[in-house]
C-alpha cells in the first residue's frame, strides 16, 4: 500500500492506495506543527481505525507548500513506516515539462494536479485549484506547463468581509436560492459564490482566448471547487481527489 500526503496551507489531506485504488481518505489541520511522533500516532491511528495495518504501508508520498512541517513529518514517516519518502520538489520524475519564467516558485501541489490532470485526462488542459488561494494552470498537449494564475480563494475572501467589517457576521460558504438577497447573511453569500463562478467563468475565458486553445479541457479540484463547477459550464470535469491520484502517479514514475 502508498500513502499520500498533501500537505496544504490549510488542511493536511492523506491517502491510502492498494494498487490504483483509493482506500481511504483523512484530513487534519495544517497547524499547529507538531513533533515527529505526533505525526506518526496521529497516522498510524487513523489508519488503524480505518482497519488498515500500519505495517501493510510500503512507500509515502509527500507533496508541501509548507516548509515548517516537513522535518517532524519527515521524521514520522522514517521512524513509524520505516521508509524514506518520496518528496515532490527538484529532481522529481514528474512527466511534466516547467517552461514558466521561474519554475522553482511552482508549488509542489500544482505540480502534482498538473501530473494528474495531463495524465488522467489529457492535454491542453486547465488545472483549477479551489484551495486556500485559487490557481488555474496550463498545460499543453506535450505536456508543457506553460502558464498560471492565482487568485484569492473564495474562503479567504469571506474572510476578509466578516474579519475587516464590523458589522458582517462570520457566515457559511454556499449558493444561495437567488442572487436577490434580501438580508445581510444570503446578500453575502450572494456576493461570493455568484462573484467567483464570474471570476472563474472570465478567467477561464481569457485563457482560452490568449492561449488559442478552444478546445481546451479544463479540470477542477478543491474543497470548495464543487460548489463552483456544479454552477457553471466552463469546467468539464470536478475530481476532489486528484492531487492524491497524482501524487500515487508519481510515486509509479520514481520508485
Amino acid at each position: 500500500m502508498i500513502l499520500t500526503i498533501d500537505v496544504g496551507n490549510t488542511n493536511v489531506t492523506i491517502g491510502v492506495f492498494e494498487g490504483k485504488e483509493l482506500r481511504a481518505v483523512f484530513r487534519m489541520t495544517s497547524s499547529p506543527v507538531r513533533t515527529s511522533d505526533e505525526y506518526g500516532i496521529y497516522l498510524c491511528s487513523l489508519l488503524e481505525h480505518r482497519g488498515i495495518d500500519p505495517a501493510a504501508i510500503e512507500n509515502v508520498v509527500i507533496s508541501s507548500v509548507v516548509p515548517d512541517v516537513m522535518y517532524s513529518l519527515n521524521s514520522a514517516v522514517i521512524k513509524y513506516f520505516q521508509t524514506r519518502p518520496i518528496i515532490v520538489g527538484p529532481g522529481i520524475k514528474t512527466g511534466i515539462k516547467l517552461v514558466t519564467g521561474n519554475p522553482k516558485e511552482i508549488g509542489a501541489d500544482r505540480i502534482v494536479d498538473a501530473v494528474a490532470a495531463y495524465t488522467l485526462y489529457g492535454g491542453p488542459v486547465l488545472v483549477v485549484d479551489f484551495g486556500t488561494a485559487t490557481t488555474y494552470d496550463l498545460i499543453l498537449e506535450d505536456g508543457s506547463f506553460t502558464a498560471g494564475i492565482t487568485s484569492p480563494g473564495i474562503r479567504i475572501s469571506a474572510k476578509a468581509l466578516w474579519e475587516d467589517t464590523a458589522k458582517l457576521p462570520k457566515i457559511e460558504i454556499r449558493k444561495p436560492k437567488s442572487i436577490l438577497a434580501k438580508d445581510t447573511i444570503t446578500s453575502m453569500q450572494a456576493g461570493l459564490v455568484y462573484g467567483y463562478i464570474g471570476q472563474t467563468e472570465y478567467i477561464i475565458q481569457k485563457v482560452k482566448e490568449e492561449s488559442g486553445l478552444k478546445d481546451l479541457r479544463v479540470v477542477a479540484t478543491g474543497g470548495l471547487g464543487k460548489i463552483i463547477a456544479d454552477e457553471t459550464d466552463a469546467i468539464e470535469i470536478y475530481d476532489n481527489k486528484l492531487t492524491l491520484k497524482g501524487l500515487r502517479l508519481i510515486y509509479e514514475k520514481n520508485r
